[in-house]
């Protein structure tokens, strides 16, 4: 099962053209996919566009009556993802936004990757560059900055939040940190994620897309300024656990067989 992961705030504007573009993707690309959006307070017509959708597409929709935030719609959705799948080590878990700053046509890349072997599929270029060079520069220093925190070899993009993530290495990510999964918010979350999924992860790969101009600026993304602004302040707070001895976790030839009958 795939669990494609929609954070919403105010996106009754996109959110039903984006759903009805992953139906597409998975009627062309044939997985048992299951959608999981996360409409954190809004206040616009968000609820109304989804109800339709829940009668005809394999969708939960999560509802915050208050806004906790990008991160914490993030972790509910993929929190949600682990208390229905009865196969962890199989399945996994995709996040998207719903402004189409990440583009439903990618999908299948991921997917394979996950099937192939990889535990943490990172896609690259999600992130739209600066069109100014004050802009530029910020988004450089940002991705410096938390790249040194993130510490995934070949990450470029460590805010793009388009990531796949196997679901055993999620859970056990999420039991190392306790009760907050995401201890940051807006576009630092996404770097935290996959730091944080990464040392539970036997196989991390990145994989490059073509970034899009968002229908709008989200928190979860953000002004280049801001995010150099949240980099420095929150980056520095980004602290990730060690994962257990080689010898507590499964051996990659047990993985790999159970990967491949399944």
């Amino acid at each position: 099962m795939i669990y494609v992961c929609v954070p919403s705030h105010n996106e009754a504007r996109t959110v039903g053209l984006l759903l009805w573009k992953v139906r597409q993707v998975f009627t062309e690309f044939p997985r048992d996919y299951r959608i999981v959006v996360v409409d954190d307070g809004s206040t616009d017509a968000t609820a109304d566009v989804l109800e339709p959708y829940a009668r005809v597409l394999p969708l939960t929709v999560i509802r915050h009556e208050r806004r906790q935030g990008y991160a914490r719609s993030v972790e509910a959705a993929l929190r949600l993802a682990l208390e229905q799948t009865d196969r962890p080590k199989r399945d996994c878990a995709i996040v998207l936004h719903a402004d189409f700053a990440h583009s439903p046509e990618d999908l299948p890349e991921l997917v394979r990757l996950i099937e192939g072997g990889v535990d943490l599929a990172v896609a690259q270029g999600a992130t739209p560059a600066a069109a100014d060079w004050k802009g530029r520069l910020a988004q450089r220093l940002a991705g410096w900055l938390l790249r040194r925190r993130v510490g995934i070899a070949g990450l470029e993009d460590p805010v793009s939040g388009f990531v796949a993530i196997r679901l055993v290495s999620l859970r056990n990510a999420m039991r190392a940190a306790g009760e907050t999964f995401l201890a940051t918010d807006g576009p630092v979350a996404n770097a935290e994620l996959a730091g944080r999924v990464a040392r539970f992860a036997r196989r991390v790969e990145t994989v490059r897309v073509s970034s899009r101009p968002a229908r709008r600026v989200r928190e979860g993304r953000g002004s280049h300024v801001d995010l150099l602004r949240a980099a420095w302040r929150e980056g520095r707070r980004l602290r990730f656990p060690s994962p257990p001895p080689r010898e507590e976790r499964p051996a990659q030839a047990q993985r790999e067989r159970e990967v491949a009958a399944t």
